[in-house]
């Protein structure tokens, strides 16, 4: 773009109207130098959440031999049944006391953070099912479905987030999967639920899911994450609740499902555990533990 021929015309024209054109010329170059850019999706800070596999806002109920690996908690309901046959490993039960209010607290904030993204793609209407997704913010208006296999790829990157942002509810036919692939990591994953979410029968399930009210784990789902619902209960039966870590190094060309992770780990150190799977795979330039 030729300023000095506006700046010849601007003298021409008198200093003032030299000076509207030249402002106005630059206007449109900057908007021209930023149109298109788009906010990339962020990583809700979960505070005191974050050590809670579990947390409920009136009731934590389980049916069966579940197994929760990371704290378990119910804020400001204070009934936690099913424990045993459930069991929690690598962490504690905090009912109705200051940790739980805390944990509540920080998932608002959390939540919150979630729901104010602007949104990438409208999916509003799809199926969640068979779809290979990138990160970012995704949007439905209303209910959404998954039935079948969702992927989710970070592209190499292990910092990559994964935003859904949901109206009303999530619900997951019986079988239902999500896949990780490229570096994705279950912890980058979030799933922001204006009211509930009901995860079917066997459901393999990744990400943390902050429901406004309620969360229900069918008979044999399992969770990658972190189940936490802020006004009504979690219900449980027979499952198998891990909560996620970040590694630093994240995996490149695996696959991560509800019961088997394959691929490649490089480029830092993971750790965590593993429940109910199996791992397998190399590792070049880290350590996993």
């Amino acid at each position: 773009m030729n300023f000095a021929r506006y700046a010849v015309t601007a003298r021409r024209a008198g200093t003032g109207a030299g000076l509207t054109t030249l402002a106005m010329m630059c206007a449109v170059v900057l908007l021209l130098a930023f149109s298109g850019t788009a906010e990339a999706a962020t990583a809700a800070g979960l505070g005191t959440a974050d050590s809670f596999a579990v947390l409920g806002g009136s009731t934590v109920t389980n049916t069966g031999p579940s197994v929760i690996s990371g704290n378990l908690g119910v804020s400001p309901g204070s009934a936690v049944t099913g424990f045993p046959p459930g069991t929690v490993t690598n962490g504690t039960i905090h009912a109705a006391d200051a940790v739980a209010d805390q944990a509540q607290r920080d998932t608002t904030t959390a939540y919150d953070d979630l729901a104010g993204q602007p949104c990438d793609t409208n999916l509003t209407d799809q199926d969640l099912g068979g779809l290979t997704l990138t990160s970012g913010v995704n949007c439905f208006k209303k209910s959404a479905q998954l039935t079948g296999t969702l992927t989710l790829n970070a592209q190499g990157d292990p910092n990559a987030v994964f935003i859904f942002q949901i109206g009303s509810t999530l619900t997951t036919a019986s079988g239902s999967r999500v896949n990780l692939i490229n570096g994705a990591q279950a912890c980058r994953v979030f799933w922001q639920i204006g009211s509930s979410a009901t995860l079917g029968t066997t459901t393999a399930f990744v990400g943390n899911v902050l429901a406004y009210t309620s969360i229900t784990a069918n008979t044999s789902a399992t969770v990658q994450g972190r189940l936490l619902a802020q006004n009504g209960a979690v219900t449980l039966d027979s499952n198998t609740i891990t909560r996620a870590t970040c590694g630093s190094g994240g995996t490149t060309g695996g696959l991560t499902t509800g019961s088997a992770t394959t691929g490649l780990t490089t480029g830092g150190e993971t750790t965590g555990e593993t429940t109910g799977g199996v791992t397998t795979g190399a590792t070049t330039g880290g350590m996993t533990t």
